[in-house]
């Protein structure tokens, strides 16, 4: 697969807890991050963080507010407050932006029962009480809510994404 080396790659380190946007070797910005609380592993409903070579395949909640809820990838006009975290203390919240990925590497992490797409793995905000640094996720890498809406605004569709152990 033909890659531009000169675009912006995203960087994340499942054993470090953090993303980092790179541009050629130059570091352009660093985040902490938690990933899944199952470890690293590519199949199907493992809810474990895949790894090797992702594209963003979609950049959804471009305007949206800080803490916007989303399900299914669309916004459902809610805003993550203490009395909806009562309300659904089980909820995954998916809050703010969306990072969709697409595994790169078929057998690895595409096509067939390891496929990230269809696992629905993203990049994406979670509430700010959450802690970061520790995996905690069910397979996703989750954001601190100001982190994901910089990280958004400086990547696009087709944005390597490499996670690495």
């Amino acid at each position: 697969m033909a890659t531009d080396s000169s675009a912006p790659r995203i960087i994340v380190s499942l054993t470090r807890q953090r993303l980092e946007l790179r541009d050629e070797d130059q570091l352009l910005v660093r985040y902490p991050v938690s990933t899944s609380r199952y470890g690293p592993g590519e199949r199907d409903n493992s809810q474990c963080t895949p790894r090797g070579l992702h594209r963003i395949r979609a950049c959804i909640g471009a305007g949206l507010p800080a803490g916007a809820v989303l399900v299914g990838r669309r916004p459902t006009g809610e805003i993550y407050d203490a009395t909806l975290a009562r309300l659904y203390p089980e909820r995954d919240w998916i809050l703010t932006r969306v990072l969709w990925l697409c595994g790169c590497e078929p057998g690895r992490n595409r096509l067939g029962n390891v496929d990230s797409m269809r696992r629905y793995i993203y990049i994406h905000g979670t509430p700010d009480r959450e802690v970061m640094g520790v995996p905690f996720s069910h397979g996703c890498i989750r954001m601190r809510n100001a982190d994901v809406v910089d990280l958004f605004d400086r990547v696009n569709a087709g944005t390597l994404v490499d996670i690495q152990d």
